[in-house]
């Protein structure tokens, strides 16, 4: 039976999940992949931003043709650049000039304003901190009141969580079939997917664990040792308390950390062995998910994401080696 979409939205979601058999090769265990990247959009955000958008109109928060706006990193900032666009909402995207440039480049393309704020005097170019994503913050409040815009607030909008749990979670746990997982490993950008997915894997897996992924470099819940926090992985490791982490501890068994070494190298395999062209969180939850079946968790099935693409980070030392 033939299926024409009415328009890009009708696409986002069914993307495919793969067994990471040559990823894996040299150890006991697989690794499954959700490959998040075939998103229009390119990044799991793109079900997060349509799952909002559509609950703000649902509870008659957002107004027809309201500014919408949102600090990102560019993953949901290009989600909501795709659902506003589509939907009538003008979309202003504000984001830290350590971010890639592509990120912005696609929000443009896709019709959104986007305001590059400058890094702290701290940061370093390519690596956002927690003083960097303060003065993301600072400048959207301020542009909130200016427009009088409807702000999305990922790190705190319920809609976070229920896209992984009432969407994300059962899409993949229809997927795996018979196959059982013993392990969840998602890197911790908002924390939103990573809660959400969690409590529908443990529904159908009660003796699941489920670990959060954190840089070396920026272990907030991993250690109470202090640190600069400068790390390369874009989208997550600030450093700072979440609130969807806070209210839900119990269902995390634990966090792993991943170096930038280990987080490029990661990256590099999942393109040389799997083809899969992906980006630095991708690289830190497949390095996650290595550390466990070559320890406690030899032999076992893990489960983790794929969140965005490679395309997204041609800009930064990522694929330095496609120059060799």
């Amino acid at each position: 039976m033939s299926y024409i979409a009415a328009n890009i939205l009708e696409t986002i979601g069914l993307t495919p999940l793969i067994k990471l058999s040559r990823y894996t090769e040299n150890v006991e265990g697989n690794i499954f992949a959700k490959l998040e990247y075939f998103a229009p959009g390119l990044s799991k955000k793109d079900r997060m931003a349509l799952e909002i958008i559509e609950s703000a109109e649902e509870k008659g928060l957002l107004k027809k043709k309201q500014p919408v706006i949102e600090l990102t990193s560019g993953s949901m900032g290009t989600g909501l650049a795709i659902v506003c666009n589509l939907k009538g909402y003008p979309f202003i995207a504000v984001m830290s000039r350590g971010n890639s440039i592509e990120r912005a480049q696609m929000m443009k393309a896709f019709g959104a304003e986007v305001v590059l704020v400058d890094q702290h005097s701290d940061s370093e170019p390519g690596q956002v901190t927690s003083k960097d994503l303060d003065l993301v913050e600072e400048k959207t409040q301020k542009l909130t009141k200016k427009y009088n815009a409807f702000r999305i607030d990922q790190f705190t909008n319920p809609s976070s969580v229920e896209t992984g749990e009432k969407r994300l979670g059962p899409e993949i746990i229809e997927q795996l079939g018979d196959i059982k997982i013993d392990a969840f490993v998602d890197f911790i950008g908002t924390g939103g997917t990573f809660i959400g997915v969690s409590k529908s894997l443990q529904k159908a897996f009660p003796h699941i664990k489920c670990y959060g992924v954190e840089p070396v470099n920026a272990p907030f819940y991993s250690s109470i040792q202090k640190t600069d926090g400068k790390h390369i992985i874009q989208g997550g490791g600030y450093n700072i308390p979440l609130k969807f982490i806070e209210e839900n501890k119990e269902l995390i068994n634990g966090f792993i950390t991943v170096s930038d070494r280990e987080v490029t190298e990661a990256t590099r395999l999942l393109a040389s062995k799997e083809c899969i062209f992906s980006g630095y969180s991708s690289g830190a939850n497949a390095a996650a998910a290595l550390k466990l079946l070559k320890g406690d968790l030899k032999g076992k099935n893990i489960l983790i994401h794929i969140p965005d693409s490679g395309t997204k980070y041609l800009s930064t030392n990522l694929w330095d080696i496609l120059d060799k």
